[in-house]
């Protein structure tokens, strides 16, 4: 069905399906001027709607077809300037609203960057093949995800060009000496070592740095501290200094680059909560779904037909059939884009009545355990509606832009009986980790009971699959010094 086809899709997403829409069908247009908007409020929005019937039959029901001596019944199309514009149009937006359009900067990916800085470079044609071809196998992240014997093969297949494995990897080192340091690394102690070297401004820690990365760095990663004092023969302020060098330092090199481009993507809400004078106001983000209307020009071609006064011969009829088929898809469109905007209204409205206490004050432990079924028996959709409007979909709250489903979260009972929201649980967990003391953090074991003495029932399996979804580390690798 069209309006659960739309109601999955995005703010965004949705912009390019009616602009589709539009070029797809000459009887649908967009309009820049409307005579009586139809605002979605709380008045006008219905308690219910059910997404497998259309809400709109009363307009579709006089719809006409082919008559039985195949002439057109013209009075369903023709009295159109009869119906108030509200009807014909999908109003979307206030016009009280500001026009506002995002500009997109379009950003240069590394591997753009990196073959700019390899065409400045004197190196011979087959060098900078080989050189070009590792950069095609360089990820996201900046590293070569290519082992050298395949690229081998790969500029052998490819290229038609045999090189030597010390020839790709004299090709390697050029390119791990481009901006910026670490790039083009097989493994994170490479990457950490190629920035570490490159380092201008040297000290005794950078080079202890140094030292620790290209010697103990299983150590490191492990947070093996002790050994590596004894094995480096340092004192732990001097390991200190040393891993606070290596922190500086970044594993992801490729991210840097295409920062810019990173930051260009925006996330569009499709509803925004504000909260004005104590009361909490919720509207639909309609800035990318524009006006639609019929086309006016489609429905004078049915009043020139209906003033003939002779009998309309075949190919008349074949094209009023197209225009009677290009105007209902406009409606169906229309009605369905007005059907999407009511159903996201309404189930939000309900998500907002059932977590005020949280939308009043962002605290996250006041949210209440919520799931699909909760809100779809408030306003009396299938599940499968409701979960349709969750995904994908973004609300703005003066406590930041959340994804709508991560609101949804099942529950537990606390000592006193009362259900708890699993969302609350893990706050409270991420709180107690971070005001942990580094030099000793917490074992599962160590938080469980200081959960259990807040009063939460939990156990520690759940205690390490919350710490699993929240990406937090064992205890043992959040240790420092």
């Amino acid at each position: 069905m069209l309006v659960m086809r739309l109601l999955q899709q995005p703010v965004l997403s949705l912009e390019q399906r009616i602009k589709q829409e539009i070029e797809d069908n000459p009887a649908l247009e967009e309009t820049t001027d409307l005579a009586d908007p139809d605002e979605i409020t709380d008045e006008t929005t219905p308690d219910s709607i059910d997404g497998d019937e259309d809400s709109f039959a009363d307009e579709d029901d006089d719809h006409s077809e082919l008559k039985a001596d195949n002439e057109f019944s013209y009075e369903d199309y023709l009295d159109l300037d009869d119906i108030p514009d509200y009807k014909l149009v999908s109003n979307n937006r206030s016009p009280d609203d500001e026009a506002w359009e995002s500009p997109v900067v379009s950003g240069v990916s590394f591997q753009e960057y990196l073959l700019a800085q390899m065409g400045v470079q004197k190196i011979p044609d087959k060098e900078f093949i080989i050189a070009s071809t590792i950069i095609g196998n360089i990820d996201e992240s900046g590293y070569l995800t290519r082992e050298i014997p395949a690229l081998i093969n790969d500029l052998a297949f490819n290229q038609n060009i045999e090189a030597t494995e010390a020839e790709v990897l004299e090709a390697l080192k050029l390119i791990q000496s481009f901006d910026p340091p670490g790039i083009a690394a097989r493994t994170l102690q490479e990457c950490l070592l190629l920035q570490l070297q490159y380092k201008i401004d040297r000290t005794y820690a950078t080079d202890l740095a140094e030292v620790i990365v290209r010697y103990y760095f299983d150590e490191f990663s492990k947070k093996h501290y002790e050994k590596i004092l004894q094995k480096a023969h340092i004192t732990e302020e001097e390991l200190k200094e040393a891993i606070e060098e290596i922190t500086k330092l970044n594993p992801k090199p490729g991210f840097s680059i295409s920062e810019e481009a990173r930051s260009s993507q925006y996330v569009v809400p499709d509803f925004v909560i504000a909260i004005n004078e104590g009361e909490i106001e919720l509207n639909l983000n309609s800035r990318n779904a524009p006006e639609l209307s019929i086309n006016r020009e489609y429905v004078s071609m049915l009043q020139d037909y209906n003033h003939k006064k002779k009998k309309i011969s075949s190919s008349e009829k074949a094209a009023l059939t197209f225009i009677k088929q290009k105007i209902d898809a406009a409606r169906g469109f229309i009605d369905a884009i007005k059907q999407r905007q009511e159903t996201l209204y309404v189930t939000m409205k309900a998500i907002l009545d059932y977590q005020k206490d949280y939308f009043q004050t962002g605290d996250e432990t006041r949210l209440r355990p919520m799931i699909l079924k909760d809100i779809s028996n408030k306003v009396g959709l299938d599940i499968s509606t409701v979960s349709r409007v969750a995904n994908s979909k973004y609300v703005q709250t003066p406590f930041g832009t959340f994804l709508l489903k991560s609101f949804f979260s099942e529950s537990l009972q606390n000592q006193m009986g009362e259900e708890v929201s699993t969302r609350e649980i893990k706050k409270i967990l991420n709180d107690t980790i971070e005001g942990e003391n580094k030099s000793a953090p917490l074992t599962d074991e160590e938080l469980e009971e200081i959960l259990q003495k807040k009063g939460y029932n939990i156990a520690r399996r759940t205690i390490a699959k919350y710490r699993k979804q929240l990406r937090i580390p064992v205890a043992r690798l959040r240790k420092e010094l």
